[in-house]
């Protein structure tokens, strides 16, 4: 399944203009400890959280994730955005828990890639 496949099937609002929509979601993962995310997460994967700054656009760059989705009605700074759109990353945000997120990508087929 596509980025762009995931966003729209979830209703997420994507925050960022340059990534790649085509890319092919390999897995989930979910986590707010970034070295967690920098030891667990694979390429391909995408990544629940409830941070907005900008360490998460750095991490998703360093890993080759898919997109982040920012859950929780959690805010999202603009610097965060500009990093994330800078180094090709996704961003998309919704109110739904953490939780419910996890759960709507398991249901769409979308395991942890292992």
């Amino acid at each position: 399944m596509q980025i762009k496949e995931v966003i729209n099937s979830l209703n997420l609002q994507l925050l960022t203009h340059t990534g790649d929509m085509q890319t092919e979601v390999t897995g989930g993962y979910a986590s707010d400890l970034l070295s967690n995310v920098m030891g667990q997460a694979e390429p391909g994967m995408v990544w629940v959280t409830m941070q907005g700054h900008q360490n998460i656009a750095a991490v998703a760059s360093l890993i080759g994730l898919a997109a982040v989705i920012v859950a929780g009605g959690a805010p999202v700074e603009e610097d965060t955005l500009k990093k994330a759109d800078a180094n090709n990353i996704n961003i998309a945000a919704t109110d739904l828990p953490a939780y419910v997120v996890a759960g709507q990508l398991y249901a769409l087929g979308i395991t942890n890639g292992k």
